[in-house]
């Protein structure tokens, strides 16, 4: 499939945020607080099982909407992140030892839900031999032993683009495979310094080829000085690693210790990127100024599989 050619226009400066905060937040989003019955029976059973959501540690927008509908994402090995990302909320340090048990907890509180699909992320653990990769297969393990019609979705670390790490968790069978690129080329030593954006791309690329019966997933998060079209060569590239679901949403900056927001984009704008998205091959893109990796990801998951199914999109061949 031959793509038309995306006009650049790059800086040679690292940073190219805005000295100025941008207007007050829109109205678009704006959530209302969560607190409903179904939200705080899921906040009682994470206490109680010892268990950590990244709706909570990273202060997502739609958590009472996903928590009422009893959608949750699992972050695993902890709430200490060993990587300091600048537009990111979780903690970062030194982790607390990894808790063999944690995985069987966690289907415990994913069988109690009676969730459908589960999805799993986790901090950077960077202290541990690979990443962490084996607490995610035992997660996967352990929910398909006791639910085997529950779908599970993982978004991992980039594992610094070990190989052997990915396979661990790749063997245990996942039914999307996601690793966020998160923002675009020239902005990645501001954003994410630990991280390495073709690193991310060989990663996803590799997961697909390693398991070419699962969906792969990513995401972009729009406001921190990205251009246009920087985002739109963020999407030909994970199309290029043959991933096939993509998220898009806005930034919200966590505190003043963060990364400023360059800008907003309207909703128009997030529909327009989703058309171009679904032009360039994608299973599904779900773009919106509110969209998270995880949200209604049961929904992503569903349409994607449908489309993967009857669809080549997801071994079309891409030329540069």
């Amino acid at each position: 499939m031959v793509l038309p050619l995306v006009q650049l226009t790059r800086s040679n400066e690292l940073t190219s945020v805005p000295a100025n905060p941008p207007p007050r937040k829109p109205a678009w989003l704006k959530v209302k607080a969560p607190g409903g019955a179904t939200y705080l029976q899921i906040q009682q059973l994470m206490r109680d099982l010892g268990l950590h959501t990244v709706c909570e540690e990273a202060r997502c927008p739609n958590i009472g909407e996903c928590w009422e509908h009893k959608a949750a994402t699992f972050m695993i090995l902890g709430d200490v992140c060993t990587r300091n990302c600048a537009y990111c909320a979780v903690s970062h340090g030194t982790p607390a030892p990894y808790d063999p048990l944690e995985p069987v907890r966690l289907a415990e509180a994913v069988a109690e839900m009676g969730l459908r699909h589960v999805v799993i992320t986790s901090v950077d653990r960077d202290d541990l031999p690979n990443g962490g990769a084996e607490a995610f297969a035992a997660c996967i393990s352990e929910i398909h032993q006791r639910l085997p019609e529950t779908t599970v979705e993982v978004l991992t670390p980039d594992f610094k683009g070990s190989e052997p790490a990915l396979a661990i968790v790749l063997e245990a069978k996942p039914d999307i495979f996601n690793h966020n690129l998160e923002t675009c080329e020239r902005l990645y030593r501001l954003a994410r310094p630990g991280g390495r954006y073709d690193r991310a791309l060989t990663l996803l690329a590799a997961a697909r080829r390693m398991a070419p019966e699962g969906l792969t997933k990513s995401g972009v998060i729009l406001g921190m000085g990205e251009e246009w079209d920087e985002i739109v060569t963020c999407m030909r590239d994970l199309r290029r690693s043959d991933v096939n679901i993509l998220t898009l949403g806005q930034y919200l900056r966590p505190s003043a210790a963060h990364l400023p927001i360059a800008r907003y984009y309207t909703p128009a704008e997030f529909d327009e990127l989703r058309d171009i998205g679904m032009d360039l091959g994608f299973t599904h893109v779900q773009s919106s100024p509110l969209t998270r990796s995880s949200y209604h990801a049961w929904e992503q998951a569903d349409a994607a599989a449908r489309r993967h199914d009857g669809s080549a999109a997801g071994s079309a061949t891409l030329t540069p």
